[in-house]
This record gives C-alpha cells, sequence and structure tokens, in this order.
C-alpha cells in the first residue's frame, strides 16, 4: 500500500511539473509567426528565450518525477495519472492571463477529480506476464515510427487546426513510447545497476526520441486550435504508453468485471474532462495570440 501511494505522489508531482511546463512553453511561443511553426526558425528564437528555458527545465523536473514513479508503478497506473496535468494547468493559466476560472470549469475540474480519485482506488496491476519476442517488438517500432513520419509529412503541409493535431498526434505516439522506454530503463537501473543499464540501446534512444518529442510538442504548442492539440496529447499519450505496456512488457490489470465497469467510466469521464478543459484552455491561448498579435509592429 505505501508502494502504491507513493507511486500515485509521484504521479500527481509529475503532472503538476508538465502543467507548469506547458502553460510557460504555450507564452513563449505566442509572438512567433505561425508560417515558422514546423521549423527550425522556431527553435533556435525559443533557444534565445529564458523563459522557454525555464518552461523546459519545470517539464524535465516532471519528467524525473514521472521515471522515479516508474521504477515500482505500473505504465497502467503512472501514465493515466498524467492526464490530471490539465487540472492543475487551470488555475496557473487563468492567474497567469488575469482571468477568473468559469464555474463550467470548475465542474469538469471536479469530474476529472474524481474520476482520477477512482482510477487510483481500483488500478491495481497484476502480474507481469512474459515480454514481446524481437521480432514483435521491431514490428511495433516500426508501426509507430510510421505513424510519427506520416504525421510529420502531414503537419509540414498544411496549417492551421489541422497542423495542430497532427503534431500532436505525433507528440502523443513519442512519449507513450518514451514512458514505455522510461520504465524499461528504469527498471534495469533498478535490477541491474547503472553500468548494465548504460551497455543497453535503451537509455541513447530515450535520449534521441525525448528530445524530438520536446520539439515537437513545442510546434503543437505554437500551431494553434491548442483546444485540440493540448487534449490530444494528454489522453493520446497514456492510451499509447498502457497499449505498448501490455503487448511489450506484458502489463495488465488486476480487475474484476465490475471494477472493469467503473474502470472504463472513470477512464471516458477523464477522457471528457480533459478535452472539455483543453478546450476552455485552448479558447484563451488564442485569444490571448490574438492580444498580442494586435499589439505587435
Amino acid at each position: 500500500m505505501l508502494t502504491h501511494g507513493l507511486v500515485v505522489l509521484l504521479s500527481l508531482c509529475a503532472a503538476i511539473a508538465m502543467a507548469i511546463g506547458i502553460v510557460v512553453r504555450q507564452r513563449a511561443t505566442l509572438d512567433v509567426p505561425s508560417e515558422h511553426g514546423v521549423s527550425t526558425v522556431m527553435f533556435r528564437t525559443l533557444l534565445r528565450r529564458p523563459l522557454w528555458w525555464a518552461g523546459t527545465a519545470v517539464a524535465i523536473l516532471g519528467y524525473v518525477f514521472q521515471a522515479l514513479a516508474l521504477i515500482k508503478g505500473s505504465l497502467l497506473l503512472v501514465q493515466p495519472l498524467l492526464v490530471s496535468a490539465l487540472l492543475f494547468a487551470l488555475p496557473l493559466s487563468a492567474r497567469l492571463a488575469h482571468r477568473r476560472v468559469r464555474r463550467s470549469e470548475w465542474l469538469w475540474a471536479g469530474l476529472l477529480t474524481t474520476s482520477l480519485a477512482v482510477f487510483v482506488l481500483l488500478a491495481r496491476p497484476g502480474p507481469q506476464a512474459a515480454t514481446a519476442t524481437l521480432p514483435v517488438t521491431a514490428i511495433v517500432a516500426g508501426v509507430c515510427t510510421l505513424i510519427v513520419v506520416i504525421c510529420v509529412v502531414i503537419a509540414v503541409r498544411v496549417a492551421g487546426w489541422q497542423r495542430a493535431v497532427a503534431v500532436a498526434v505525433a507528440v502523443g505516439v513519442l512519449f507513450g513510447v518514451v514512458a514505455v522506454l522510461t520504465k524499461v530503463v528504469m527498471h534495469t537501473l533498478d535490477e541491474r545497476g547503472l553500468l548494465n543499464m548504460l551497455a543497453t540501446p535503451a537509455p541513447y534512444l530515450l535520449v534521441f526520441l525525448g528530445v524530438f518529442a520536446v520539439l515537437l510538442q513545442q510546434s503543437a504548442f505554437h500551431a494553434g486550435a491548442l483546444q485540440l492539440s493540448v487534449p490530444t496529447m494528454l489522453v493520446l499519450e497514456p492510451v499509447v504508453a498502457v497499449f505498448l505496456g501490455a503487448i511489450l512488457l506484458g502489463e495488465e490489470l488486476n480487475a474484476g468485471r465490475y471494477e472493469a465497469i467503473a474502470l472504463t467510466l472513470a477512464i471516458a469521464a477523464m477522457t471528457a474532462a480533459t478535452v472539455a478543459l483543453g478546450r476552455d484552455e485552448g479558447a484563451y491561448e488564442a485569444e490571448l495570440e490574438l492580444q498580442v498579435a494586435r499589439s505587435g509592429p
């Protein structure tokens, strides 16, 4: 029970840091021209901005909390809890935008909180089955790579909400893969030590995909239609991570029929609340971008 509670606490700390990182990094891109949404120009611009570095540092801290939670925690428990990032981003975003949180937002936040509580109480991972074979792992890696490449190609060719959604899907898939790799790396570190962990390709692939995912995420923040991109990322990441965890690591829930029904309803409620909160957050971000554009030269 203590381990379960500690995993939940670390996951919530990760969500809080993620929320701060999202809000701060969103604001760092407000005045970047839309034509540079998926380009090296935007990245070079952000690298010169302390605000972006501050948001990135907090996001990295969130990842550290996530990694610590995954040492003993299952992907089935840790990843869905990260959708609560929007719950923490709500008051912070409102404070920075000098506005009050609306009643509907508090209601959605309450639904998200309740569904998260139900999920935490019922989501008990069962014993792991055998891990996937090398051919299965290669096929899964190929499918994930193909999805990301297709999304990036589409994002380069379109603009507006279509670009935002395309990049968000790629980011969600990438962060789902990153979560699985993090679980593998932290488990290897815990069981076999640092030197044995560094002797595997997993930590180097993790760093590469993590950096790439962060850069793509910044493009999604900038592409507009945040009411679509942010919920897409936050919902798709745990879905991909849990799905890959089941296929590659043999993770599964230890739940009876009624518990499974309750978990399904809780996940559906979490998804609906996340989309609703993301829609409201995106509307305010769009309004803020318009204000910045009007005040420019």
